[in-house]
């Protein structure tokens, strides 16, 4: 049987650890050709090998999400190789976790362009190709910190927030051009990324234990629980999801 993205090519950032490298493997694995684009080259070549190892097709580029050069080069070079991309998953970020009052101008500049700067380069230089080649769809990662902030997190909540609304403006403005775009929306998720954010909120004496973790969200989310909800997002499956928020939360922001 074909994989659900069989034919597809992907261009996942962030591809290459947590879950957008789980990502980068799922979405090899039903059938898509895919470009991982990250800042940490080791380990994007490595998902990359792994994919490989596995039958998949894939390949690697380099690039900090925030610089609009690197981004330009990474999308060219990932076109060049595998044609453009009808699959983009906008999933690079990051985190800044501290007291509001000691959070700095450099920080909040940092986080900005690291999480939102990001998908409008990303989203910009893949575009033009998606439409060209007839229509695509674009997944964002936004998290459940767009609508429910946690404290010490302030930058963070904004920033997605942001992803939020830059999903569903790009999902209306090219609707008509036959391009979706959505946002999956994660709860705390067994990440590098997400262990470190529940200790250094526990820290910053913000309940993050176990048990509070089980009220919220009954249990931390797997990084393979994401990916499966960006497949579906980027799928022909989802044909008719445009501008949609997917929480993967586990009822974090149901109750």
């Amino acid at each position: 049987m074909p994989g659900r993205l069989a034919g597809k090519i992907a261009l996942i950032s962030g591809g290459a650890t947590g879950m957008g490298g789980a990502s980068s493997k799922l979405f090899a694995a039903e059938g898509a050709k895919v470009g991982v684009v990250d800042r940490n080259e080791e380990a994007g070549r490595a998902a990359v090998a792994e994919i490989e190892a596995a039958g998949g097709t894939a390949m690697f580029a380099a690039a900090d999400v925030a610089n609009e050069g690197e981004v330009n080069a990474a999308v060219a070079a990932v076109t060049a190789a595998l044609g453009a991309p009808n699959v983009l998953f906008n999933h690079a970020g990051s985190i800044i976790i501290k007291p509001f009052l000691e959070t700095t101008l450099a920080d909040w500049e940092w986080l900005m362009a690291v999480n939102v700067t990001s998908m409008f380069l990303v989203t910009k230089a893949v575009l033009p190709g998606m439409i060209a080649a007839g229509g695509g769809s674009i997944v964002c990662t936004s998290s459940i910190s767009a609508i429910a902030a946690t404290p010490r997190e302030v930058v963070y909540n904004t920033s997605k927030g942001a992803c939020h609304m830059f999903a569903r403006s790009i999902a209306v403005e090219f609707r008509d051009q036959n391009i979706r775009c959505n946002a999956v929306c994660p709860g705390f998720v067994r990440t590098p990324h997400g262990l470190r954010e529940v200790a250094e909120l526990n820290k910053l004496g913000v309940d993050m234990s176990d048990a509070a973790l089980a009220v919220q969200q009954g249990r931390i989310c797997e990084p393979e629980e994401v990916a499966r909800a960006a497949l579906f997002l980027s799928s022909d499956e989802a044909s008719f999801v445009n501008g949609a928020h997917l929480f993967v939360d586990n009822c974090f922001t149901a109750v």
